[in-house]
């Protein structure tokens, strides 16, 4: 695999484990920045206000660099790193995994909890659909309006995503372009007259 595509979900899913009267609830979220993540996980402990644990573990970025599991009140490492390693092992990434605990009354011990919250993780990543992605990076094409034809061609031999556009008698193209690719297509844009490439992010 190329260090420019990755695999994610593509949308929420869930997930249940059962143990002694314990109910470990799992919720998989696709996402892309630490806010979003804040906002899931606030959403949940707001419906689950009455829940005893609300454990979790993310993994954000193609490189996989940034990540975190959190126990929340559970003995350490018992939680949040087998969550985190079911991400691991399915080699996913920009996902947010969630385990609600209602507490059944039985503890479970330190290995029955492990063995809990990475089923509980497990069923949730097996229920979602999993997607290969590409790392690209967004670019406004500025051009002039005599050269429309020129930038619209290739746009139509390249196929990068169109994000947005802006046609008046200067106009603005927003692409998505994967990140082996930017180079050789920058150029090619650059090649007509009055085009500038600006770099926006990278997604």
């Amino acid at each position: 695999m190329s260090n420019d595509t990755y695999k994610t979900i593509s949308q929420k899913s869930e997930g249940l484990y059962k143990e002694k009267g314990s109910k470990f609830i799992t919720y998989a979220y696709p996402v892309g920045t630490e806010e979003e993540i804040k906002e899931h996980i606030a959403q949940l402990k707001k419906e689950y206000y009455d829940a005893r644990h609300h454990c979790y573990a993310y993994m954000l970025g193609a490189d996989k660099k940034n990540f975190r599991a959190n126990d929340d009140g559970e003995p350490s490492s018992t939680a949040g790193k087998p969550i985190l390693g079911q991400i691991l092992s399915n080699d996913l990434t920009n996902i947010l995994i969630v385990v609600v605990r209602y507490f059944g009354g039985t503890k479970l011990g330190a290995s029955g909890l492990i063995h809990a919250y990475k089923t509980a993780a497990a069923d949730a990543i097996s229920n979602a659909e999993i997607l290969d992605k590409t790392v690209n990076d967004i670019y406004d094409i500025h051009f002039d309006y005599l050269v429309m034809n020129d930038i619209m061609k290739i746009i139509k031999d390249e196929q990068p995503e169109q994000l947005g556009q802006d046609f008046n008698l200067t106009c603005k193209i927003t692409l998505s372009i994967r990140q082996s690719e930017v180079e050789r297509l920058i150029e090619k844009f650059k090649k007509i007259t009055s085009v500038k490439a600006e770099y926006i992010r990278t997604t």
